[in-house]
């Protein structure tokens, strides 16, 4: 467990990419992601994770979030919820106050994808703002970001965040950027191997906990199992005992909430 303000928080936190559709590879297999997770399905991981030892989950705004939260704590399962907001939470505040309300979130999540945007816009203060006005609202704010300047610019500024969201993986670069960087933009989204040493050195010198996510490149980095164990141990071994990781479950074939808790137990200790 890791503290997150006045929450204890599993190290190994449930992610919802596969859930909601999100494969970030191709649109058959996020297709084939949202055709298993049915409701039935969602609220199954779930109750796997807590079985286990997971006790918190991050999600983007979606339904099928709403009713399995609603579900599980109606059977007093409750799950820890991170709420990840993108539009128009962003910009609504009484979409977001709703979403509090109904959510109970224990923290709230400027998204990665927008903050970058408006780093490469000269406006990401406007994640700050944000992230300030969900700590008014008594919930705890973090920021989300794929690019290590964004977290190095918010801890020399001194913002006021409770955590990050730190990608391992900058995929968040625009056309201009890959172009620059590679002389060309590459189809489809790019995870570049020289991303990650960037990234956890930005995490080890964050003084505010972080939870790494695509530590898997997206499920890049499973396609064998030797290669998961050591993208766990890379990712443990490289963060602070004081942070967490995230990961998406899609557990059609093989139980991989298990084996993911397994890789967990066994590399966490290798955090300094």
């Amino acid at each position: 467990m890791v503290q997150l303000g006045s929450h204890r928080v599993s190290r190994l936190i449930l992610g919802s990419n596969p859930m909601l559709g999100y494969s970030h590879t191709s649109g058959l297999l996020s297709r084939l992601m949202m055709d298993f997770y049915t409701l039935e399905n969602i609220g199954k991981v779930c109750e796997r994770c807590l079985e286990l030892g997971i006790n918190t989950w991050q999600t983007s705004a979606h339904e099928k979030v709403d009713k399995t939260l609603e579900g599980l704590r109606s059977r007093g399962r409750d799950i820890q919820w991170i709420f990840l907001a993108n539009n128009p939470h962003l910009q609504d505040a009484q979409a977001l106050k709703a979403v509090i309300q109904r959510g109970k979130p224990i923290a709230v999540v400027h998204h990665g994808q927008v903050t970058d945007r408006l780093w490469r816009e000269g406006q990401v203060e406007k994640a700050h703002d944000f992230v300030k006005r969900v700590q008014d609202l008594g919930v705890m704010g973090g920021l989300s970001s794929h690019n290590p300047a964004v977290i190095r610019h918010a801890e020399s500024q001194g913002w006021k965040v409770d955590f990050y969201m730190s990608s391992f993986y900058r995929d968040s670069r625009s056309r201009e950027e890959l172009k620059a960087q590679l002389n060309e933009a590459p189809l489809g989204e790019v995870f570049l191997a020289s991303d990650p040493p960037l990234m956890c050195e930005a995490i080890r010198d964050a003084k505010r906990p972080c939870l790494a996510f695509k530590i898997l490149a997206a499920g890049r980095n499973c396609e064998r199992a030797e290669q998961t164990a050591n993208a766990f141990e890379y990712a443990f071994r490289n963060i602070k005992r004081s942070d967490a990781v995230i990961v998406g479950i899609f557990p059609q074939y093989q139980d991989q909430t298990l084996e993911d808790v397994k890789l967990a137990m066994q590399f966490s200790s290798l955090s300094q």
